[in-house]
């Protein structure tokens, strides 16, 4: 991988250069982690590679953040983030997992085969509209779908505002709207189910084959997971590009806002019921189920709001709670240490 030299051709931001004192700007080196390992994180700085291990006293980092390094390499400080893409943990696991942080777009891919899915895409477009990072859809394998142009709509009437596009992930020639949002400087991340083409897209998009990429099984469009961890690219006119491991579970969590945003027509009709704490079930003067009545709005996307913000609900309750009982366990800790430290 051919690193940047400079600072911008890394992703390096006005926003960042704000929480710079002078002390920090003439003596500290300004570093961002390409790569996050289980034993520690790759870093890019203007004068080469740096690296530094996973320690409990450093605050959790992910690709794309943004920190500051002594002269002698050691943590300082992190940035603050302009955008973090965060999902919950798979599995059982009582945890938040980083996807991506100071994104500032965020390409959601969906392929259009079996892999089309509605409300995937609004799972996906919560969790975007929460990170604070622009979502733009982006739908491939478009050179083999014959009804491209209707799913297309389809998408886009979830949200008028919201930036579809169709391409064909393998000719460059099609990908060609997409560089729209290349500027020197801007961060792009690439998320999406594994198959829909999201390392092609890629490979593509910075005219390299540095990603490895697979062909999805023919019988139901399923994909393999050929992206194994999170990896920075870097394209000739200063765009950083993350691309992730495809993801078959997503879970919300602490994402209200997020759910708001993507159902904003929703959340619009609701201030039209009579019942101000009206679930939209079976209450009397229910605007959202008159919309549904009247076809102007599909009962899929109110069962899928529903579901999301139980959901969400459901795993924030779950975080705060293990949250709350790791706080009572640190304070018992230093409780005891105190005591101890008396008696002697």
């Amino acid at each position: 991988m051919n690193l940047p030299s400079t600072l911008q051709q890394l992703g390096w931001q006005a926003f960042f250069q704000q929480q710079l004192n002078l002390q920090e700007f003439e003596h500290c080196v300004i570093a961002r982690v390409i790569a996050n390992h289980r034993s520690g994180y790759e870093l890019a700085t203007e004068q080469g590679l740096r690296s530094i291990a996973i320690h409990p006293a450093l605050p959790q980092m992910v690709i794309g953040d943004w920190l500051l390094l002594d002269d002698h390499g050691r943590f300082v400080r992190l940035l603050s983030r302009k955008s973090l893409f965060k999902r919950k943990a798979a599995g059982s696991q009582l945890a938040e997992q980083l996807i991506a942080a100071n994104v500032d777009t965020l390409l959601i891919v969906c392929s259009l085969n079996h892999d089309f899915n509605l409300s995937r895409i609004e799972r996906y477009l919560a969790l975007a509209h929460d990170s604070g990072a622009e979502p733009l859809l982006v739908l491939t394998k478009k050179d083999l779908c014959p009804d491209a142009e209707r799913l297309q709509q389809r998408v886009q009437q979830l949200d008028p505002l919201l930036v579809v596009a169709a391409v064909n992930a393998l000719d460059s020639d099609s990908c060609d709207e997409l560089r729209h949002w290349y500027k020197a400087g801007s961060t792009l991340a690439v998320v999406g189910s594994s198959g829909v083409g999201k390392s092609t897209l890629v490979n593509t998009l910075t005219g390299n084959t540095e990603q490895k990429t697979a062909a999805i099984r023919d019988d139901d469009s399923k994909g393999r997971h050929t992206t194994t961890a999170r990896s920075m690219h870097f394209t000739e006119d200063g765009t950083v590009l993350i691309d992730t491991p495809g993801m078959r579970e997503l879970q919300l969590t602490e994402c209200d806002d997020g759910i708001r945003r993507t159902f904003s027509d929703i959340d619009e009709l609701a201030t039209q019921c009579r019942f101000s704490d009206c679930q939209h079930k079976a209450e009397p003067g229910c605007a959202v189920r008159q919309a549904i009545d009247e076809g102007t709005l599909d009962a899929r996307r109110l069962t899928n709001f529903q579901k999301l913000n139980a959901e969400q609900a459901r795993n924030t309750a779950s975080l705060q709670e293990r949250r709350a009982g790791e706080r009572q366990f640190s304070k018992m800790v230093k409780a005891v240490v105190s005591t101890k430290a008396r008696r002697k």
